[in-house]
């Protein structure tokens, strides 16, 4: 396994930049772990890491 850590724009800007205007700066931000490395994902892979680290973040700040 080639686990990486990139942030959740670097994700975006290079699979679905469609997406960059959609997201807050702090969505931006978020570290996400890759298992297989950047070079693995898929536009619909991203897009389905998009949605997860929205769900995350939204149900930190509920329970806040």
């Amino acid at each position: 396994m080639d686990m990486q850590t990139v942030s959740l724009s670097r994700i975006v800007e290079e699979l679905v930049p469609e997406m960059v205007p959609f997201l807050t700066e702090q969505e931006l931000q978020l570290s996400i772990v890759l298992r297989d490395g950047l070079a693995e994902l898929h536009p619909e892979d991203a897009v389905e890491i998009v949605h997860q680290s929205i769900y995350e973040l939204q149900k930190q700040v509920m329970l806040h």
